[in-house]
């Protein structure tokens, strides 16, 4: 027992004089950096799944030119695919506690005072521009073979949009919405700078109480590489499965 009180004093002084990161530190504070990741995660998997269910609707609507709602969502979208996330988000945490309407209404107490619940909102908005728009392009790029087959088969338009045009257009924008996971995961650090700690959070209370450098930078840089890794690995099998009709016939 002694011997290894010894040994971990030596690594202890070691991490803290010789190495040029403290390795100890972080160990000592993984389970926050776990803390920080379960936000992370929580914050993007919420907005990519109502997001994913608004762009929907609003894609097709898009996409099949519907003379009220198309030129409503194309600003909707424009206005927030054209302004940086940091923006939205400011706006919604800051900007509508402005308003005595907003204070007094019965939302600002349990949600719109609440930093998670505004910037769920506003990744939840983001996000669900980005996808509309490129799951609009997946749906007007649908093979005209296959909407004349549905036609001559007597499909009503309702059934071919269920059956054939809305999983064809989820096969083809897989590569495009593997991206925007991504990318929404990378925006979520927008989330440290209106107190939330998130994995970036985490990192920046962890330079600032021991007077730090890189080390809570450099973990969560290693959590969010992890992160993208298995992203990348289930999209990648997903693709395979759901693309195989795509790829080119060897031989």
């Amino acid at each position: 027992m002694e011997a290894e009180q010894s040994f971990w004093a030596y690594l202890s002084a070691f991490s803290e004089t010789q190495s040029p990161l403290d390795f100890v530190l972080i160990y000592d504070n993984l389970d926050k950096f776990f803390e920080g990741a379960l936000v992370t995660l929580q914050l993007t998997f919420l907005a990519l799944l109502i997001g994913g269910l608004m762009a929907i609707p609003m894609a097709l609507a898009r996409a099949n030119k519907v003379s009220v709602l198309n030129p409503i969502i194309w600003v909707y979208t424009y206005a927030f695919r054209g302004t940086p996330l940091l923006v939205q988000t400011y706006l919604f945490y800051f900007g509508l506690g402005q308003f005595e309407a907003v204070r007094e209404s019965f939302l600002w107490s349990p949600i719109l005072s609440d930093p998670w619940w505004c910037v769920l909102i506003a990744f939840t908005l983001n996000t669900a521009a980005y996808t509309t728009e490129f799951l609009r392009g997946a749906i007007e790029t649908t093979p005209r073979g296959e909407i004349e087959a549905s036609v001559a088969a007597g499909m009503s338009p309702w059934l071919r949009t269920r059956l054939i045009v809305l999983p064809n257009a989820f096969r083809r924008a897989l590569p495009a919405y593997s991206n925007e996971v991504i990318f929404t995961l990378h925006g979520s650090v927008i989330a440290s700078t209106v107190t939330l700690q998130d994995l970036l959070g985490v990192g920046r209370w962890l330079n600032g109480r021991y007077y730090l450098a890189y080390e809570g930078f450099v973990t969560a840089m290693l959590f969010y590489m992890a992160i993208v890794f298995l992203i990348t690995i289930a999209f990648k099998a997903a693709e395979k499965r759901f693309l195989r009709h795509l790829r080119p016939r060897v031989g």
